[in-house]
């Protein structure tokens, strides 16, 4: 984006009062050599699955003439299958929704139950693009916090029900596993907030709950008895599907009729309809880097953790890792080194990716040089 110019100066005059000042969304997109600031997977898409994926595209291509299924029926029976065979609990296709990404599945929610005059609450530090998606169509955003002491990043119940009470919410988010920290949590904290919460909803962000520790709980657990509960995930995590944009939810049937008023003709496109329905057939093959990634992760807890480093136990596809003197200054020696990691902004912490054994080893092995050679600072310990 172009820096301030008398130009841009008279359109921000122009802009929504609301939008005025804000920044956008963005993560630096840079040519190095090991990338780990994106969480997206660092393993390609299985060569059968390519294979697939092709073929499905050529049976709809001679079709492209023609606007795709609106109601991506064959897609919603895909879906509502794996989720049923991932977590054991049945839906019906009715029951599920999707997206160009779970950031439109949200826009599709907040556009719904949100807008001028209405608050979304979240519990921050979580998904930055919460608070942008409702600010973009004019709701109130809320940081709520996740405990009262400020100390780790597991959300209270009684703290989180206290604020919803005190703000009212019309929409509450919850993150599990939480980005950027990677904790989960608990389905008390959910059930707490939902019932705390009359006229609300209450939306479960479960985009990376794949790479979950066992014992983890879906909240689509919950979904039976709960109209106003919704689950949102995404296939660009656990699927090795960043590229493709497919994002879904689950909830009550008549809350996803509610959402065909707020989303555009024919968003789902048929050729994107037609790649999704072919990774879903082949799930366990797309799936199966998941264990490996899990173990990066763990690895890369581990390993830190050995290099006087941070890390919060992490249920997602990377470590948020504390410890930093400087967190700027650590993200540009790792940088200048050939390996991008991500600044969320949180003081003294980095997030890292879990990518490959290769990637992982390069990482751990520049963090180790650059605290050696004393050109990353460790935090002081303060009593």
């Amino acid at each position: 984006m172009t820096g301030d110019t008398p130009v841009r100066a008279r359109l921000s005059e122009l802009l929504r009062p609301d939008l005025q000042g804000q920044t956008a969304y963005g993560a630096p997109q840079l040519p190095v050599a090991v990338a780990l600031n994106t969480n997206e997977s660092s393993y390609s898409v299985p060569e059968e699955v390519v294979a697939a994926i092709i073929a499905r595209v050529a049976q709809v291509a001679p079709d492209l003439n023609r606007y795709p299924d609106r109601e991506f029926v064959d897609l919603r029976t895909a879906l509502a299958a794996y989720l049923q065979i991932a977590t054991g609990v049945e839906l019906s296709p009715a029951q599920l929704w999707a997206g160009n990404g779970s950031n439109e599945v949200l826009s599709h929610i907040v556009a719904a139950f949100g807008g001028p005059g209405r608050v979304a609450l979240g519990f921050t530090p979580a998904y930055s693009m919460h608070p942008i998606i409702s600010r973009g169509v004019g709701t109130g955003w809320v940081d709520g916090l996740r405990n009262a002491t400020g100390a780790g990043y597991d959300v209270d119940a009684e703290l989180a029900v206290q604020q919803v009470g005190q703000h009212e919410p019309d929409i509450v988010f919850l993150c599990s596993p939480n980005n950027p920290t990677g904790t989960a949590v608990g389905l008390d904290v959910v059930e707490a907030v939902y019932d705390a919460l009359p006229r609300g909803i209450v939306v479960v962000d479960e985009a990376y709950a794949e790479f979950a520790r066992p014992g983890t709980r879906s909240a689509l657990t919950l979904l039976p008895g709960r109209e106003r509960l919704v689950v949102t995930r995404t296939m660009s995590k656990a699927f090795a599907f960043a590229g493709v944009r497919l994002g879904y939810l689950a909830a009550d049937p008549e809350l996803t009729e509610l959402l065909r008023l707020v989303r555009l003709p024919y968003h789902l496109s048929s050729v994107t309809q037609a790649v999704a329905e072919a990774a879903l057939e082949h799930a366990g093959t797309m799936l199966a880097m998941v264990e490996a990634i899990k173990a990066m992760r763990d690895e890369l807890s581990t390993a830190t953790a050995q290099l006087g480093l941070k890390p919060v136990p992490s249920d997602a596809n990377f470590v948020l890792v504390g410890g930093f003197a400087d967190a700027a200054g650590a993200w540009q020696v790792l940088l200048d080194r050939g390996v991008l990691v991500r600044d969320v902004g949180i003081p003294h912490h980095l997030r890292i990716t879990a990518g490959t054994p290769e990637e992982t080893q390069t990482v751990l092995r520049v963090l180790s040089q650059s605290i050696e050679d004393g050109s990353i600072a460790l935090q002081k310990e303060t009593s």
